[in-house]
């Protein structure tokens, strides 16, 4: 259960973050083709987050907002990022790049955490899934 509820945990916090970052860069990108792209990834974020936050409540768990201190770094990071380049190309190498460590983190999770209840598993597969999707979509903004 424990075990469960920590990748659970993880979901959320992952997607949270992406609920943070992604209205920022929506705000600076000016391509509409890519706004309906993050918008749309923001959808799928929001649906991962929600199913994160309800298995959580059934485990009589809270799922933990992203911290102050890393909401701020995203933000500086982005704004610092995007001081002098704010093309399509550079904002979309920024989300694969963030993205591909997405993928990354949720193949180690995955390990990390096998064995865990089918469906929590099965979510973060899911969340994997819309990162790979996302990197593969990202590559014709490049």
């Amino acid at each position: 259960m424990q075990a469960s509820a920590e990748l659970l945990e993880y979901i959320y916090q992952n997607t949270g973050m992406g609920l943070t970052t992604i209205p920022q860069i929506l705000e600076i990108s000016k391509d509409e083709e890519l706004k309906r792209h993050l918008s749309a990834q923001l959808e799928k974020y929001q649906k991962i987050h929600q199913e994160a936050e309800e298995r959580l409540k059934v485990l009589g768990e809270e799922g933990q907002e992203v911290g102050k201190f890393e909401k701020i770094r995203a933000y500086l990071m982005i704004n610092m990022e995007t001081l002098t380049d704010k093309s399509t190309s550079h904002i979309a190498e920024m989300m694969i790049q963030g993205s591909t460590m997405g993928v990354i983190q949720a193949i180690q999770k995955s390990r990390d955490y096998q064995g865990t209840d089918p469906d929590v598993c099965s979510l973060m597969k899911k969340l994997q899934k819309i990162e790979e999707d996302n990197i593969e979509q990202l590559k014709k903004f490049l």
